[in-house]
């Protein structure tokens, strides 16, 4: 399976440090230093991620020279879909106009991008469907508790879309790894509007529905999962990291990135690096990555990329690609 065509789609508002500075007690200096970031893209009240879902959809199909009406499959990673149900992938479908398509969404947090990469091979291969559209996707300021200053500064919104083929020779999708571990579950969560703690007016003024994290926690287990998780990718391929010619780690927090880096001995031309201007996007994070490395020229034909990721659950994965 291989990648004919990427896209993304972010708001166009920008909330940079500075904006953050005058609604809590943070600083541009702050912010930078603890996790890289210098702005990051926020959508408008009331504009869903649907309507960026969509246009990240139509440009990767552009760039595949693929219909939609050829799309067979579409799988969506998010968290902050337009609603509970139905799937937000549908409302993508009809926007498009997929009409042959079947179309779900899948919750991996982070990770969503990586798990429906997988997925979507696996569809390919056991259901033989030929054009699979996987969008990894967020309207995360939706679910921020913008008086948290340890939280509200993290996170953007955006979405990035790939078409998916079959390939009959050496490139494309070489190896995937996933995991998840559901005990550290407590350490990066929105305990609210589920079954457990269902909208109401207490469980809203309790601020239930947005994102809980323990940092440090958080931060010590991503490093070292990301590591295993590549390591495992590439074993699976028959490569080592010295082969890659460039590594696509999720996008949370530069610390992170550079952790990962300094633990393969990556050197910073090897990374790809973009959380200085989205933030956290979770699913978003890797397909806005790879559609921006495509059409920089960081990714050529031939090039051998890494892609590992971290998030909610604990999940994490980890895809090696031949271009």
């Amino acid at each position: 399976m291989e990648v004919l065509g990427t896209g993304r789609a972010v708001p166009e508002k920008i909330l940079t440090n500075q904006d953050l500075e005058k609604m809590v007690d943070t600083s541009d200096e702050w912010i930078l230093a603890r996790t890289g970031i210098r702005q990051r893209h926020i959508a408008e009240p009331g504009v869903p991620l649907s309507f960026f879902a969509a246009r990240a959809a139509r440009e990767a199909l552009a760039d595949a020279g693929v219909a939609a009406e050829e799309i067979d499959l579409i799988i969506l990673g998010t968290v902050t879909g337009d609603s509970k149900f139905p799937a937000t992938a549908c409302v993508v479908q009809d926007l498009i106009g997929a009409k042959k398509a079947a179309a779900f969404d899948i919750s991996a947090a982070c990770a969503g991008f990586l798990y429906g990469l997988q997925l979507a091979e696996s569809m390919m291969v056991m259901q033989g469907y030929r054009r699979i559209l996987l969008i990894g996707g967020e309207v995360l300021s939706s679910m921020v508790n913008w008086k948290d200053r340890d939280t509200c500064v993290l996170f953007g919104d955006g979405v990035g879309a790939v078409v998916l083929g079959p390939t009959q020779d050496a490139k494309g999708v070489l190896a995937t790894y996933l995991r998840s571990d559901g005990a550290f579950r407590d350490l990066l969560y929105s305990p609210g509007c589920g079954s457990l703690n269902p909208p109401s007016h207490e469980n809203v003024d309790k601020m239930l529905h947005t994102i809980r994290m323990e940092g440090r926690e958080v931060f010590r287990h991503a490093v070292t999962s990301m590591a295993d998780a590549l390591n495992q990718a590439l074993d699976r391929a028959g490569l080592v990291v010295e082969d890659l010619d460039l590594l696509i780690p999720h996008q949370a927090n530069l610390r992170i990135i550079e952790a990962v880096g300094k633990r393969f001995r990556l050197s910073a031309d090897k990374i790809y690096v973009n959380v200085d201007r989205y933030g956290n996007t979770s699913a978003a994070s890797i397909p806005i990555a790879l559609d921006e490395a495509r059409k920089t020229g960081r990714i050529a034909s031939g090039s051998l990329v890494g892609m590992v990721t971290f998030g909610a659950g604990f999940t994490w994965a980890a895809a090696v690609i031949r271009f």
